[in-house]
């Protein structure tokens, strides 16, 4: 196959990817075996995969081509190339979570969205980078190092789902599982310049259960919304291994397809609410500008309803820093003094002083949470969504924690994420969508937010909004 066509097709979406499949134009291992050649070429300089299933990958696809020879309608995903985060675990296939205490770890079962995806059809292409534990929203780690930013390498690609965004952002493989406790889906789908999308939280069972069981979602990061839609049908709904999730299965690419003709969004009377900086967040001037212009010629587009809030939420970061601090407690309780040594520094610094936390602090957080979730909830009635930039400033230098200040204030490990951890507070499904670049060429997120459980209308408008400005046919050049 010439090298143009090889081009094309690593950039291709899933949705067009099982149209071709569908009318024998193209073939699952043509499209796989085109894919892997580009991790091949691409990876050492970006670092986005830490472990490649190469003969695993090649074996699905000729499967899945044999489905597409004898059915006509072979599950959602078939011969559709993806990635898993490398916190996830995969039967037979090693599953470091970014942490020296796992780096040869190989699970002997595959939890219930592993088993989704693989039951659709997904071609496993690999595990992709994230610090340790996911702890913090940069995807370095002494076990694989970092991950670069596909617009300018020496950049972070974000975290904790860093290797998942800058693998879909660089065409090695359409699909991309990610998780976000604190905006790990959002921060680097901004960073990359890809879509990424945090559902309602339940929504997709969680299992093994994560240590900040309140605050964590898994979703999808894609290059298009109909390919979130696509993915997110196979891992939603409840299983008896997630007692809180609760969500009955959805095909939400049907029902973002059903809403969509041609190319105009079937939106009626639409109206956004639109807040600079929730009441608490510092923000980049630039930033800000970027988002806001966006939200405002969106709505302008589309003849939506936009309003500027000025309604000040609580900061909620107390909540998230005491269930993060002490989750990461819990973790080593039994064995901190013999394995610390081994943890990452400033992720060490956290459990230290997550110690002082009582259980007291601890329920009163829970507690809060709730409180939080309805204030939220009156601030966004008489409106159908919420838009915010997803972060506050370009992407970073490498290997940092954080990025150390915002217009002169300092950070720590997640408050910088102002934008994005509220609304693992209140469990509410949020995307970022790619909304324009900053003068140093780096990708900007806008964050849209649903009400509860209101999953199809994020959604919706992410979709709207990719069909009027076309953001996903850029392309970082490497």
């Amino acid at each position: 196959m010439p090298n143009t066509a090889k081009n094309e097709i690593i950039y291709f979406s899933a949705t067009k990817l099982r149209e071709l499949y569908l009318k024998r134009q193209l073939s699952p291992v043509e499209v796989t075996q085109a894919i892997l050649d580009r991790i091949e070429q691409i990876n050492p300089k970006v670092n986005a995969f830490i472990t490649i299933t190469y003969e695993l990958a090649i074996q699905q696809a000729k499967q899945a081509e044999a489905a597409f020879a004898n059915n006509s309608t072979p599950p959602l995903l078939t011969g559709i190339p993806g990635s898993i985060k490398d916190l996830t675990p995969t039967k037979g296939i090693k599953t470091t979570k970014g942490s020296l205490l796992y780096k040869d770890w190989i699970p002997d079962f595959d939890p219930p969205i592993i088993k989704r995806l693989n039951e659709a059809g997904m071609i496993m292409l690999g595990k992709t980078n994230t610090p340790e534990f996911g702890w913090k929203g940069e995807s370095s780690n002494a076990v694989f190092g970092s991950t670069h930013n596909p617009w300018k390498l020496g950049l972070t690609a974000g975290g904790s789902s860093g290797g998942a965004s800058a693998a879909v952002a660089t065409g090695m493989g359409p699909l991309s599982q990610g998780s976000d406790g604190a905006g790990s889906i959002r921060i680097p789908a901004a960073f990359s310049g890809v879509f990424g999308f945090k559902p309602s939280w339940g929504l997709v069972p969680h299992y093994p259960q994560s240590p900040i069981e309140f605050l964590s979602h898994l979703g999808p990061i894609t290059r298009t919304v109909e390919d979130s839609a696509m993915m997110l049908s196979a891992m939603a709904g409840s299983d008896p291994l997630d007692r809180l999730a609760v969500s009955e299965p959805t095909n939400y690419y049907d029902e973002l397809s059903k809403n969509t003709i041609n190319k105009k969004t079937t939106l009626k009377n639409f109206k956004i609410a639109f807040s600079q900086n929730l009441g608490f967040a510092k923000v980049d001037p630039e930033v800000l500008q970027l988002v806001e212009s966006a939200a405002k010629n969106f709505a302008k587009h589309y003849g939506f309803q936009i309003e500027t809030i000025d309604d000040r939420l609580d900061d909620p970061w107390p909540i998230v820093d005491r269930i993060w601090s002490s989750a990461q407690v819990a973790m080593h309780a039994n064995d901190l003094e013999q394995i610390q040594d081994q943890i990452d520094p400033g992720r060490l610094k956290v459990v230290l002083e997550g110690q002082k936390i009582t259980g007291a602090e601890l329920a009163e957080s829970l507690i809060e949470r709730n409180n939080y979730y309805h204030q939220v909830r009156q601030i966004m009635q008489g409106y159908d969504v919420l838009i915010t930039p997803t972060l506050p400033i370009e992407a970073f230098k490498i290997g940092l924690d954080h990025p150390g200040e915002i217009n002169g204030q300092p950070t720590t490990y997640l408050d910088w994420t102002a934008f994005t951890y509220p609304f693992n507070v209140t469990g509410q499904p949020a995307s970022s969508v790619p909304c324009g670049f900053t003068k140093n060429n780096l990708p900007v997120g806008m964050q849209i937010i649903g009400h509860w459980r209101d999953d199809i209308t994020v959604l919706k408008a992410s979709a709207a909004f990719e069909t009027a400005f076309d953001w996903n046919n850029k392309r970082p050049n490497l």
